[in-house]
């Protein structure tokens, strides 16, 4: 009866645990692009203003659409620019 006990305190948290983490999980990436604002995303969201209390995640895609728009009307082939670094230094 213990050991049962133990198995449904040990398991139910795992369970949920994995689950949430599936709930979350965000599909593959598709392009260099969607990688970069993925991260421009991530690394904005906790930053950015919430007046109309929309939450992390509605924040984060909206982010996230800016940065793709900016990324297309760019077009094909453009990438952010690159600053050099001399070498030595």
């Amino acid at each position: 009866m213990i050991r049962f006990a133990v198995a449904i305190v040990v398991a139910v948290p795992a369970f949920l645990t994995l689950s949430a983490a599936q709930a979350f999980e965000q599909p593959p990436i598709t392009s260099p692009q969607d990688k970069a604002c993925r991260d421009e995303a991530t690394a904005r969201v906790l930053h950015a203003p919430d007046p109309q209390n929309l939450g992390l995640h509605a924040i984060g895609r909206e982010i996230y659409g800016t940065c793709m728009r900016r990324a297309q009307a760019a077009g094909p082939g453009r990438t952010a620019r690159r600053t050099r670094v001399a070498a030595g230094r």
